[in-house]
């Protein structure tokens, strides 16, 4: 009678273990599938829909860009960098290519402004951004493969229209998009409708 009870203790502290470590992770890639959004599905299929993979890397990118705080922008480099997206937008009718190569030049610059690691290659720099800007960065990546020119003028444009997302995310220093960005707009619906 006392081993029965013994076992019976025992499997019930096993499935109680059970179920916090099964809720405990379910909660944590939920947490992590909520905070990345897209960029989650990105990284698991790059890892093949191993989720455990994904959550690793998304994980150790949290770790590592988690606390970073972004640096405030001074109102002379908010109009400057505004100035410069809009010469890139304008840039596109006449050179696509170049117009996406400024603006991947200009995230850069100002992502570094901002406190972000430049990193060893642009995937460094894209991974910290991430943490931060999940929802945005993929156009980012976008500008910077299409900058070669190898995609259409239509995708070049769209992924140009997408970065414009990062870039007054990046710009906005917290603030609503309408105070800051929003002059610039209009080039962009431009864009979205040639």
């Amino acid at each position: 009678m006392t081993t029965a009870i013994i076992i019976v203790v025992v499997l019930a502290v096993v499935a109680i273990a059970a179920f916090f470590l099964l809720r405990g992770r379910t909660a944590g890639g939920g947490g992590l599938r909520r905070r990345f959004g897209p960029e989650y599905d990105r990284v698991l299929a790059r890892h093949d829909g191993d989720t455990k993979a994904a959550e690793l890397e998304l994980g150790e990118r949290v770790k590592q860009h988690g606390n970073l705080e972004e640096r405030p922008l001074t109102e002379e480099a908010r109009t400057r960098y505004a100035a410069r997206w809009a010469s890139a937008q304008a840039l596109f009718v006449e050179s696509p290519q170049r117009s996406l190569a400024e603006a991947d030049t200009l995230l850069a610059d100002l992502s570094r402004e901002r406190g972000f690691p430049e990193g060893e290659s642009f995937e460094d720099r894209t991974d910290a951004l991430s943490v931060h800007h999940a929802s945005h960065v993929e156009g980012y990546r976008r500008v910077h493969s299409a900058r070669s020119g190898e995609g259409s003028t239509e995708q070049m444009r769209e992924a140009l229209v997408e970065a414009r997302e990062l870039f007054d995310a990046l710009l906005a220093d917290g603030s609503s998009r309408r105070e800051h960005g929003q002059g610039n707009h209009s080039m962009v619906k431009g864009l979205r409708t040639s």
